[in-house]
């Protein structure tokens, strides 16, 4: 072994060695299935510090996995169709969608993603993910694109999807329709309107509102049907302020009469109570903002404006006309889009949607089967579905995505699937595949034109891994492989997409499958800057990119990093952890350097008859460790399991054991063979099941260290090592009990020499050892070697009774010490 470890080049010949022998591929690693459910990465721009600490996390798991007897399925994807990808191509060519045109900027983001992908794969193979690189998918490929079209032809045919001219919530600056899982809550600053209407009698109304905006699009006044103040207005009409048409006064139960002046007016839309009494009382629909954000040619004076210019101008003219009788400045509560901030319009489109609203029962049963980890993160599921209003919409008004398989027959509300032989399909760019039936046969055919929610595309991730793990071409919801195959075992993934691809992942499965996903969800936390935002939103992710860390930092280091972190639970980024890294690998090479010049070419994997006490205790230790470590790791705790193998590396093995040793293996003819033997043994089988507890955390320096031990001319990789063959148990419990004392009497001597300013390796002429118990005093004596080799005793005195403390004492020119065994 080198004198220092050059990580740049040992990381770059073990990525070659695995890519070159297939390293982790589930057929090199015999055992039972345990499938991994990966997130697909958005291919919308670079990947930030977030992405590897929960993927890495993720790896750390699979590794641990695959070292425990499993045969690991560890498949990748890239998430590059929809709305994100669509706004990173359009800022990155500096382009714009719809002037571009459809085809064009369909092949445009797939060139373009296609570069990103490979972009990212570089990254994770940096970082050393174990993922099987030939079960790789994308969501906007041919085969995905034909499951997606099936998904949703299926769910047509079992009643679950249904298409309707419904309300929906529209982002004007993406211009697309969103679902709800898709917005954000949002608090900005706004004003309290009171504004006069009248009513058919010229007396004034006053309604409060924070969208004077809206009045063009007002078709109702409500009040509460107790409300004495309003008994009176019950079928009459109000006439709106600047626009002078009538609208319906109407008693409902849902005006709060203690609000405002307990007069509404109700706009098309303004909020989901609008969409309620626009249901309930069969009003007629009045838009006024278009697609693009801009009010409309017929709201006159309003006419091209965005909605704050058109808010402004409102007032303004109410002002003018003594109407805007006063303002109260208060924090609105909006929903925004999560993708560009912006708040949320409502407006009538025909869309396809997915009963959910029906379904909350059964999705809160489903939950019940799943193992979360960590437990509490299940709540957020629960919360979420319980307080779910609007089905899923899941069509968008974009390009580059999954068109849906449908075409409309024009002059009717009938349309057409495609045959599920002809999938994947484009309405838009081809004709009707299948036969079209004799009813409909003079009628034109209409193609669908938007896409599909990138999330009903993602939500079929579990298909996808089936895809690629059984290399089949044809797909079938009804495949008894299939059936087997799920549910899989493990999906990790961020908690701000439980309410999106956890929660939609759960949908489908069930609804295709009547079963579970997933039986253990893995919730890791978000990487926090210094001012407690998420990384990835952050000024501060430039400087702390992984291509930057990477240049600094061996990936070894940042992977330690990432198991600090607790699962669930938001983590700052923290230099310090990276520099304990940096110490660990260090560590890691320089003792393993003094092993490697110790340790047997032919060692026997079975432990010598006689091991003696300072090798039981090690290895009885060792075990304990390992218990230990399993047991944190079986908890999917992997930074308890981290922590516990630190510690016996740092303080039982470096510490203690290689010190105690170094007098046999430096002086090997003051003790006899058999013992020396055992402690070159121990050594080296300690060595290699250290080795392997760290591989799952440090990927590349432990294969790199493995390589240089005789085991990798049989097992090439450490990383196809396993747990049952090397960590066998040890049961030494009562040397470790008399390991204590020696240890404590070791101890003792290194620190009243430390007191002293001596050196360690200082002789001393005599050491007395008072200690009560006869029978320990007499066990101590068999360790007389070892104690005198670490201690630097010329002579142990053993004298059973009571010490008042440890001293050292100088006489003449020689020290002697005075010890108490405890």
């Amino acid at each position: 072994m080198d004198k220092r470890y050059d990580h740049h080049l040992s990381e770059q010949q073990v990525r070659e060695k695995w890519e070159k022998e297939h390293t982790y591929k589930k057929e090199h690693h015999q055992g039972p299935l345990w499938s991994i459910d990966t997130p697909p990465p958005t291919v919308s721009g670079s990947l930030h510090i977030g992405h590897i600490f929960s993927y890495t996390q993720t790896d750390i798991i699979a590794r641990y996995k695959r070292m425990n007897g499993f045969s690991v399925f560890y498949p990748f994807g890239f998430d590059d169709n929809g709305l994100p990808t669509e706004k990173y191509v359009e800022k990155k060519c500096k382009v714009n969608a719809h002037e571009l045109g459809r085809s064009k900027f369909i092949e445009l983001c797939l060139q373009e993603t296609k570069e990103a992908e490979e972009l990212f794969k570089e990254l994770w193979q940096r970082m050393g993910l174990s993922v099987d690189w030939d079960a790789c998918y994308s969501t906007i490929a041919s085969s995905t694109r034909k499951i997606s079209q099936a998904s949703f032809i299926e769910l047509v045919n079992k009643g679950y999807i249904y298409r309707r001219y419904e309300p929906a919530l529209y982002c004007t600056t993406c211009r697309t329709s969103v679902a709800q899982a898709e917005l954000d809550d949002a608090s900005i600053p706004s004003m309290f309107n009171d504004i006069i209407f009248k009513d058919e009698h010229g007396n004034n109304l006053i309604i409060g509102t924070t969208r004077p905006e809206l009045l063009p699009s007002c078709v109702a006044v409500f009040f509460h049907p107790d409300d004495k103040r309003y008994q009176h207005l019950i079928g009459k009409k109000a006439i709106v302020p600047l626009f002078d048409f009538e609208v319906p006064l109407l008693p409902d139960e849902h005006v709060d009469i203690n609000k405002g002046t307990g007069l509404v007016m109700c706009c098309t839309f303004g909020d989901k109570t609008d969409i309620m009494w626009y249901k309930k009382h069969k009003l007629t629909y009045k838009q006024s903002i278009g697609f693009d954000g801009k009010f409309l040619e017929k709201t006159d004076q309003l006419s091209g404006l965005k909605v704050a210019q058109a808010r402004e101008k409102v007032l303004e003219l109410l002002q003018q006309k003594n109407l805007l009788l006063k303002q109260k400045p208060i924090e609105h509560h909006v929903s925004v889009h999560e993708r560009c901030k912006k708040e949320i319009e409502f407006v009538m489109l025909p869309q396809w949607f997915l009963n959910i609203l029906e379904h909350k029962k059964e999705l809160l049963a489903k939950a019940d089967q799943i193992n979360w980890y960590p437990s509490f993160m299940k709540s957020r599921y629960i919360n979420w579905v319980e307080n779910l209003n609007w089905d899923w919409c899941l069509s968008r008004q974009r390009s580059f995505g999954i068109p849906f398989p449908v075409w409309h027959i024009e002059g009717t509300d009938k349309f057409l699937l495609a045959p599920m032989e002809s999938l994947p399909v484009d309405p838009q760019e081809q004709e009707y595949p299948g036969i079209v039936p004799d009813e409909f046969k003079d009628k034109k055919l209409t193609p669908d034109t938007d896409v599909m929610d990138t999330w009903n595309t993602s939500s079929l991730t579990p298909y996808l891994c089936y895809q690629q793990y059984s290399k089949k071409d044809d797909f079938n919801f009804n495949d008894p492989e299939l059936l087997e195959f799920l549910p899989m075992n493990m999906r990790p993934q961020a908690h701000d997409i439980i309410r999106t691809w956890a929660f939609y992942t759960i949908i489908k499965v069930w609804m295709h499958n009547n079963n579970i996903p997933w039986d253990n969800i893995i919730i890791s936390g978000h990487v926090l800057a210094d001012s407690k935002e998420k990384l990835s939103k952050s000024k501060e992710q430039k400087s702390l990119s992984p291509e930057h860390l990477l240049s600094q930092y061996p990936a070894d280091v940042i992977r330690y990093w990432t198991a600090s972190g607790n699962l669930g639970h938001d983590v700052a980024f923290s230099d310090n952890q990276l520099k304990i890294g940096i110490r660990l690998t260090t560590k890691l090479w320089n003792a393993f350097r003094f092993i490697n010049e110790h340790i047997n070419a032919n060692n026997s994997p079975e432990a010598p008859d006689k091991l003696g006490l300072i090798n039981q205790w090690l290895l009885h230790e060792l075990s304990e460790t390992f218990n230990t470590y399993q047991s944190y790791f079986e908890k999917n705790e992997f930074g308890l399991a981290l922590g516990s193998v630190e510690q016996f590396f740092w303080n039982t093995f470096c510490d203690n054991y290689l010190e105690l040793i170094k007098d046999q293996l430096f002086n090997p003819d003051g003790y006899d063979h058999d013992e020396l033997f055992a402690t070159r043994w121990t050594l080296h089988h300690a060595g290699l099941r250290i080795l392997q507890m760290f591989a799952p955390y440090m990927p590349f320096i432990t294969e790199a260290i493995y390589g240089t031990f005789p085991e990798a001319k049989t097992i090439d990789s450490i990383h196809k090592t396993k747990f049952a063959n090397t960590q066998k148990l040890y049961d030494f419990a009562q040397e470790k009990d008399l390991m204590k004392y020696v240890l404590n009497i070791i101890g003792q001597v290194r620190k009243i020499k430390t007191e002293h300013q001596l050196s360690l390796k200082t002789d001393l002429q005599t050491m007395n050892i008072y200690i009560p118990n006869t029978e320990i005093l007499e066990a101590l004596k068999k360790q007389e070697q070892l104690l005198k080799g670490t201690t630097r005793a010329l002579a142990i005195s053993y004298i059973n009774e009571e010490c008042g403390q440890s001293e050292l004492k100088q006489q003449h020119d020689t020290l002697h010490a005075d010890i108490k065994a405890s």
